[in-house]
């Protein structure tokens, strides 16, 4: 039983050993003062392999941040959205109403009725 302990350390030595040893030359070099500057002129800072890159939008300049956010509709697909929204809130369903409903009905076809007879 001891022998199996001792070959299964061996092993676990040997596999840490090798883990924590990286190969070299094959690795991009690491910048730590890596520079991401926007199209609006905002400069960060961070960490990366690339020591310079440019991008288009970041969080000081994007629409969803800022809130300035623009939809475009060219098919009214907000608008009519909305308005079915509206309606929904409007218009109340339920059995309490349909229960309703019904009956208001139902009286309105009997007075109809009395009436067509008289």
């Amino acid at each position: 039983m001891k022998a199996k302990i001792a070959t299964f350390t061996k092993i676990s030595k040997h596999v840490l050993e090798r883990a924590t040893t990286m190969k070299k030359d094959i690795h991009p070099k690491y910048s730590t003062d890596a520079k991401i500057t926007c199209a609006c002129g905002t400069v960060y800072e961070i960490g990366s392999t690339n020591p310079e890159i440019q991008i288009e939008l970041c969080a000081a300049c994007h629409p969803f941040y800022t809130g300035k956010q623009k939809i475009l509709d060219t098919a009214r697909r907000v608008e009519k959205f909305q308005e079915r929204a509206s309606q929904k809130t409007e218009a109340k369903t339920g059995k309490k109403v349909k229960a309703q409903k019904r009956s208001a009905q139902k009286v309105a076809k009997r007075e109809e009725k009395e009436k067509s007879e008289a």
